[in-house]
């Protein structure tokens, strides 16, 4: 079992900045990528950006350019510094914890807000 605590959301006005992280515990060990999707109600989740335990990444094309994920294995974290934020990146954000095997784990979700 592996148990994500994400933090760092809130409001931020556009063009400003917040921090996503997301601390893992439990059985890391297990843990190859690490990222963080969105959600809007009523749609499905989409991938923000992810983390491979080398450091390769993958990042939407709506973040490219603004957004830079980085994890840090010693601490079992992952990060999502997000810059020029825009309205339309409010939503809920959630961490996630792919294992070896492929098995999904899911943080409870996050909310960031970004005032036009």
């Amino acid at each position: 079992q592996v148990q994500l605590v994400e933090s760092g959301g809130g409001l931020v006005q556009a063009g400003g900045s917040l921090r996503l992280s997301c601390a893992a515990s439990g059985n890391t060990i297990s843990i190859n990528n690490m990222g963080w999707y969105r959600q809007d109600p009523a749609k499905p989740r989409e991938l923000v950006a992810r983390i491979s335990r080398r450091d390769s990444t993958d990042y939407a094309d709506a973040v490219k350019g603004r957004f830079t994920i980085s994890r840090d294995n010693a601490k079992n974290t992952v990060y999502l510094e997000m810059n020029s934020l825009k309205a339309e990146d409010t939503t809920v954000y959630h961490c996630n914890a792919e294992t070896w095997d492929l098995y999904d784990y899911w943080g409870q979700g996050i909310q960031v807000t970004v005032s036009p």
